[in-house]
């Protein structure tokens, strides 16, 4: 009888989980997910790649003509480099669906 009436109460409540593909939720105030990277920022003076742990960037050349290789499949995703940064060209984004079966490099170029 108890366990009839525990059905009975769950049959009349919604589901407490999401169905995921279908259905998303959207990240919270201070979500640290992929990098984004503003070249016009940037002054090449590489300090987020000495700070990074996970050796997940890589700096391409040197000074303002510098460019910036993010290897995500290293990366800790701690944002550190994000809080290094003495001229705020780092930032994460909410993007959280990163699976891949590659070694994913990407490569940020100047504009």
């Amino acid at each position: 009888m108890a366990m009839q009436k525990e059905l009975m109460k769950s049959l009349a409540k919604k589901p407490v989980t999401l169905r995921y593909p279908f259905e998303k939720l959207t990240p919270p105030n201070g979500f640290r997910g992929k990098l984004e990277w503003d070249s016009e920022k940037c002054v090449g003076c590489g300090v987020c790649v000495r700070i990074c742990p996970a050796f997940a960037l890589e700096m391409v050349g040197k000074g303002l003509t510098a460019e910036l290789r993010y290897y995500l499949s290293r990366c800790a995703f701690c944002a550190q480099c994000v809080e290094s940064c003495p001229r705020d060209a780092l930032k994460t984004t909410d993007q959280y669906e990163l699976a891949s079966y590659e070694h994913v490099i990407v490569e940020f170029k100047r504009k």
